[in-house]
């Protein structure tokens, strides 16, 4: 199989590529983020699941947040898709208000994005991820 090395295809002609920053920008613009302490609240009021997708050197590195569901990255849709048959047990409604936290709360916009394309529409991230956690002195473990 012949692979192209060209640097545009016929759909990258009508569209140039995207930045990163330009991409957090509009994924962002969809849906509402949520700080730290909101976060916090919502969990411990259960109207909320956090859910942790930093990889484990880090998690093993910086600690837990305590009641976090640790998902991996690549495991993430399969994970809370309510429909799907590798579910978490929490994972029982598309209605699931999920806070996803990486370590900086870039990659976390990206994975709510993925989240709401699966129907998840409360999907949302937490702003400054487990730093911002961390800085606003909320537990750790």
């Amino acid at each position: 199989m012949a692979v192209s090395t060209s640097p545009e295809s016929p759909s990258s002609a009508s569209h140039p590529p995207t930045g990163i920053d330009e991409l957090l920008e509009r994924v962002r613009a969809g849906y509402e983020r949520i700080e730290a302490q909101e976060a916090y609240e919502a969990a411990r009021a259960g109207d909320a699941l956090l859910v942790d997708i930093r990889y484990a050197a880090l998690r093993e590195r910086d600690g837990l947040i305590p009641g976090a569901h640790v998902v991996e990255r690549n495991e993430l849709e399969w994970r809370l898709d309510p429909r799907g048959s590798h579910r978490i047990p929490e994972a029982t409604s598309h209605a699931l208000r999920i806070v996803v936290i990486c370590n900086e709360g870039y990659a976390s916009s990206l994975a709510a994005q993925s989240l709401h394309r699966l129907g998840l529409h409360r999907a949302t991230d937490l702003v400054g991820g487990f730093q911002a956690w961390r800085g606003a002195g909320l537990p750790v473990e």
